[in-house]
């Protein structure tokens, strides 16, 4: 299976999902390491990047 880089990047760029409560948020990185972002399901701010399967 050819890997297109456009897609790659849609599907898991700045792409976090929450650890309580499974939610996908978009944020830049810078953000999600500062704490600035919180889930807007739980209110939690603990993240963790899309994993690629």
């Amino acid at each position: 299976m050819v890997k297109i880089a456009s897609a790659q990047a849609r599907l898991f760029k700045n792409i976090f999902v929450c650890k309580k409560c499974g939610t996908k948020m978009r944020a830049q990185s810078r953000k999600i390491v500062e704490g600035k972002i919180k889930c807007r399901n739980c209110g939690k701010k603990a993240f963790r990047p899309k994993r690629k399967k």
